[in-house]
């Protein structure tokens, strides 16, 4: 049962499926969005982070059954795209909007104190509405040049190992802000049964893809380890958003490494 709560409440954290009461208030880091208090315990919500791999099999799924349903009617590109508009939808750009409020933070901010302010800003700059552009142009182009039979198996294990990543900086490194009283969050350690246990569920999906595609772990975690180091250079550790950005960059990277892995096959 204390797993099934914690589940639930990654679901209603890192989705925007119906079903369950949320407080309505909205803040930047969406720390208020969280379930009813006599249902389960939001304090918990630090610890459900180990189930975000398994969140991506669901995000994944269903980004899947989209395209593959929206591919018998239009063309590739288009399937695609409603591909990815579902995939927004259903965590309601929670990890877009991290990657875009990085972009602007350490685009534009020359220390630490003045990135950690860009990000706090809920408006979108030129550097993150540039980055977050090109980012899901990237990729459209290198999963519109895959097999349409394929695409959704990629989507799925894309969606599930990528989201590895965040649970690998938190491990690593400390949170950046002294004062986090609202983004209690994202200030988590996993330990190592934790992280195992998210590991063999993110490592899952790749089982159907063909065996070559294996390899694309491999530029995956030397993305997000390259990527946690130049964050903590920069502020010293990770924010929520750092950790939503590691998710789309390392989704992004799956792509291209499984689209370079392919013509092997």
């Amino acid at each position: 049962m204390p797993h099934l709560k914690l589940f639930l409440l990654a679901l209603s954290f890192y989705t925007r499926l119906p079903g369950m009461a949320e407080v309505s208030q909205a803040v930047g880091n969406r720390c208020d969005r969280l379930p009813h208090s006599q249902t389960l315990d939001y304090k918990q919500l630090p610890q459900a982070a180990i189930y975000l791999p398994l969140i991506g099999w669901l995000v994944g799924g269903i980004c899947a059954l989209v395209f593959y349903l929206a591919d018998l009617l239009w063309p590739q590109t288009t399937a695609l795209i409603m591909a990815l508009i579902a995939g927004i939808l259903l965590t309601g750009a929670l990890h877009e909007d991290g990657f875009a409020d990085v972009c602007d933070g350490f685009g534009g901010g020359m220390n630490k104190q003045r990135i950690l302010e860009i990000m706090k800003d809920s408006h979108i700059g030129v550097y993150g509405f540039i980055g977050l552009l090109l980012m899901l142009l990237l990729k459209i182009s290198v999963l519109v040049a895959m097999p349409a039979a394929a695409v959704p198996l990629v989507l799925l294990s894309g969606h599930s190992f990528s989201r590895l990543s965040p649970l690998l900086l938190m491990k690593r490194y400390a949170y950046a802000r002294e004062h986090h009283s609202k983004a209690s969050c994202a200030v988590y350690k996993p330990d190592n049964q934790e992280l195992t246990f998210a590991s063999v569920v993110a490592f899952m999906p790749l089982a159907l893809l063909p065996t070559i595609c294996v390899l694309a772990i491999i530029p995956v975690l030397l993305a997000t380890l390259l990527l946690g180091y130049y964050f903590y250079r920069r502020i010293d550790g990770y924010t929520g958003d750092c950790l939503g950005a590691s998710q789309q960059v390392a989704e992004t990277v799956f792509y291209l490494s499984v689209s370079a892995l392919w013509i092997f096959i």
